[in-house]
């Protein structure tokens, strides 16, 4: 049996931010993550200048690609909207390596699937113990199954349901573009183009919504990828895409049961409008270390609830 005071099961974003702050105030948790790093995520890869603050960055200072958009297009109802602002595009498959590295502390490639709490310990598949469990695990978070089901349902009307390809393609078009609502897409589409010649393209949307009409997510897809051809942003069929889902923020605010926490997407923490999630994730991150080493409640002050204003009003 490995004893750890502090257990984190997943290396994410949420995980590997609370991993940093834990290793900076002198104790260094054990981190379990069913895959090894660096491995493929899918996720836009979007990056708001506050996330590379909470991580004591700038952008200019990440080693891997980074795009920077000084100017996102808006396409609502047939309008075309440029928008100044500020923000970057990141591989998740480098960033999310980095991001474990950078936090100097041990991780062991290890699938969770069975929790129990005796003696005040957590006994994670009877090959580990802790006192502190964080569930960093993502929306199926063997942490958030196992102790947050009742005091922190997630409404159906909640999930999000994404598909999206990330791959190397020789792009024409080198600027951000979002559409919204077209053919009836309950969510929106992007275009996000990387450094080194990585594109991401993709759709997110309320899966409530789409149910309610019978529509599903991969007639979206294949809508718009067909516009993307007619428009000239992409000239042949992308490979197969990836689909996720996640849950945008809801209540109650119940991120913790004993000396159990969950953060990130397994707290349901992305935002109402975008669906925008790392700010989030790293935030809890380092608010639920504060909480443990300080032995203070664990509270996620004012947590953006909405992307656009931090587009439209970069600082």
């Amino acid at each position: 049996m490995i004893n750890k005071e502090i257990i984190i099961v997943g290396g994410g974003p949420a995980g590997a931010a609370c991993a940093w702050k834990l290793k900076q105030k002198g104790i260094t948790p054990l981190v379990l993550d069913k895959y090894s790093f660096p491995r493929p995520k899918v996720c836009a890869g979007w990056i708001t200048p506050a996330v590379f603050r909470l991580l004591e960055r700038r952008g200019d200072d990440y080693p891997y690609t980074l795009s920077q958009f000084d100017r996102i297009y808006f396409h609502l109802f047939g309008l075309k909207i440029p928008v100044p602002t500020r923000q970057y595009a990141v591989r998740r498959y480098e960033f999310d390596a980095w991001l474990i590295s950078r936090a100097g502390v041990p991780v062991n490639t290890h699938c969770v699937r069975n929790i129990i709490r005796k003696n005040g310990f957590y006994i994670i598949d009877d090959q580990y113990q802790c006192k502190y469990l964080i569930g960093a695990g993502g929306t199926h978070c063997p942490v958030y199954k196992t102790f947050f089901t009742q005091t922190r349902p997630r409404p159906p009307k909640s999930l999000i349901v994404a598909v999206e390809k990330e791959y190397p393609y020789d792009i024409s078009h080198n600027q951000c573009h979002l559409w919204f609502f077209d053919h009836g897409l309950p969510g929106y589409a992007w275009y996000l183009p990387k450094g080194n010649n990585w594109l991401n393209i993709g759709i997110g949307a309320k899966f409530h919504t789409l149910k309610h009409r019978g529509q599903n997510i991969m007639d979206q897809w294949r809508h718009f990828i067909m516009d993307l051809q007619k428009k000239g942003f992409i000239r042949e069929n992308p490979p197969s895409p990836k689909g996720h889902n996640y849950y945008f923020q809801h209540g109650p605010e119940k991120y913790r049961q004993d000396n159990a926490f969950i953060i990130g997407d397994a707290a349901g923490l992305s935002t109402l409008d975008m669906g925008e999630g790392i700010h989030g994730a790293v935030l809890s991150g380092i608010r639920v270390a504060d909480a443990i080493v300080d032995n203070k409640p664990f509270v996620l002050p004012h947590p953006p609830r909405f992307s656009l204003p931090k587009i439209l009003l970069p600082k």
